[in-house]
This record gives structure tokens, sequence and C-alpha cells, in this order.
């Protein structure tokens, strides 16, 4: 199946999803619309060494607090993907582009980072 466009009302979308993130002292490693293979749609990937020791599901429960407090309702946010900052994916990027001045509008996509290959990704944001 095509993967759908992402389009700009998508990066808005994600630009407000990490302000919103750093604003409850979640400083973002990295933030990316990925599209993996294994899904029909697009993901948006999160990650934080604040998140990295709590549970998946407070994981998520902080994320959601800090979107909902931004005014970006569950429904209205994409498909969040949380990893660990310590996932070979996360650290493989982080490793290339960590020290890059910005990221931002980098496309990443037709290759394979840490353990997962993806068809396409749009970066936001890599520390």
């Amino acid at each position: 199946m095509d993967k759908g466009t992402l389009v700009d009302v998508d990066l808005r979308k994600g630009e407000k999803i990490v302000s919103a993130l750093e604003k409850k002292k979640l400083p973002v490693a990295a933030a990316l619309w990925v599209h993996f293979p294994e899904y029909e749609d697009w993901r948006f990937v999160v990650a934080s060494r604040k998140l990295d020791s709590l549970n998946l599901g407070d994981a998520y429960l902080r994320v959601n607090r800090a979107l909902d407090h931004a005014g970006l309702t569950v429904r209205e946010s994409p498909p969040i993907f949380i990893m660990k900052t310590t996932d070979p994916f996360i650290r493989s990027l982080r490793k290339v582009f960590g020290k890059t001045s910005s990221v931002a509008g980098m496309r990443l996509g037709g290759q394979t980072w840490g353990n997962r290959f993806v068809d396409d990704a749009y970066a936001l944001k890599i520390a």
C-alpha cells in the first residue's frame, strides 16, 4: 500500500509537539516523522532522556498531558511512537546528526538506521 503524503498541517503539528514537550521540561533528543515499512501511515517518533526511565504507559501519559496542556488533544495528535534514547534506531541517528546545528527538514528515508529500515522520514530535531 502507498504511504500517505506528509503535508504542512502534519509538519506544524510536529513542531507544536516538540514545543509542548520542551515547555513541560521534557527535552527532546529526537523528533521526526517516520514511515516504517511495517505501518501503513506516518508515525511521529519522539525520544527524550526524561522518558527513558518511565514505563511505556507512564511515558505516553506524560506526553499526552503535555500535549493536552498545549491544546493538542489525543484526537488531534498524530500516531506518536515513543522510543528510548538507547534504542539502536535513535542512537544511530544521534551518532550521525547529534552535533549538526539543525536537521529540520532533512529527509532520511530509503536506508537502515540502527535496527530499522526507514521508507521515508522528515526530521524536526536530532540532538
